[in-house]
Parts: C-alpha cells; sequence; structure tokens
C-alpha cells in the first residue's frame, strides 16, 4: 500500500493541476470549491486504477510484488468488475466517515474511527479462508500471485 501511495501522490498531483487550470478556466467548477477536487480526485484514481486492472491486470505496484487481479474463475478482470472492486474498496473509507460523521467525532477521534476501520479491512482479508478482501469477494475478483 505504501508504494501505490507514493505512485498515487504523483497521479493526483498531476490531476490537481489539471483540475486547478481547468477550474480557472470554466466558471462554474470554480463554484463547487473542495467538493469539486475531492470527486476530481477520486475519478481520477478511479481511472488509474480501473485502467491499469482492466489493461494488465495489476498496477504498477502490483507488478512489483507480482499480484494480479483477476475475476473468481481466474479470466481477465472486466471493466464492469474493475469498476465494483473500486468503488466497493471504499467501504472501510465510507463507514469511517459516516461513523465520525454521526458521532460528532473530533479530528483525532475520526482519525481513530479510520484507523479501527482499516483494521477491520485488513482483518477481514486475515480470516477469509482464502485470504481474499471483502471488495474482491463482493466484486467477483480475487488477487492472485503472478
Amino acid at each position: 500500500m505504501l508504494y501505490e501511495g507514493l505512485l498515487l501522490f504523483g497521479v493526483m498531483f498531476g490531476a490537481t493541476a489539471v483540475f486547478l487550470l481547468v477550474r480557472a478556466i470554466v466558471p462554474p467548477l470554480a463554484r463547487t470549491g473542495d467538493l469539486g477536487l475531492q470527486v476530481w480526485g477520486f475519478l481520477a484514481m478511479g481511472a488509474y486504477f480501473v485502467g491499469f486492472w482492466r489493461k494488465r491486470g495489476q498496477t504498477l505496484a502490483m507488478q512489483t510484488w507480482r499480484m494480479r487481479v483477476v475475476n473468481a474463475d481466474g479470466s481477465r478482470i472486466s471493466f464492469g468488475r474493475a469498476v465494483a472492486r473500486y468503488v466497493l474498496a471504499w467501504m472501510w473509507v465510507a463507514a469511517a466517515v459516516g461513523i465520525s460523521h454521526l458521532s460528532g467525532a473530533s479530528r483525532w477521534t475520526g482519525a481513530a474511527v479510520a484507523a479501527v476501520c482499516l483494521l477491520a479491512w485488513g482483518a477481514l482479508a486475515w480470516l477469509d479462508p482464502q485470504r481474499q478482501f471483502l471488495h474482491d469477494r463482493l466484486a467477483g475478483t480475487r488477487l492472485v500471485r503472478d
């Protein structure tokens, strides 16, 4: 995840630069504020992951670790499944944000909630008999060694 995060830093740097440039040119985008940038970032990361998963079954970081995403039957991942996997992988983030928001948690308590949700996400994979993440189970995909 750390290596993937390093690569995503570059992706997000470029995506943010493009968004800020376009926002300066297109007045309606200027009114979107932080939410517009967050949606743009979500879509940019989605394009990165879905594009690599669809093309090669692996991102650049996954190539280093010799991992590949495939359908549950071992075939090449489809576009729809790649999108489903990306969206479902955000479940733990949505849970953390929801819990923090509904409980009125402070910034530090919210960070602790996010950490607990991240640990729960990892624990579910560890408890799975085939060591698959919940989002892979739900999307009908799995990680395999290359």
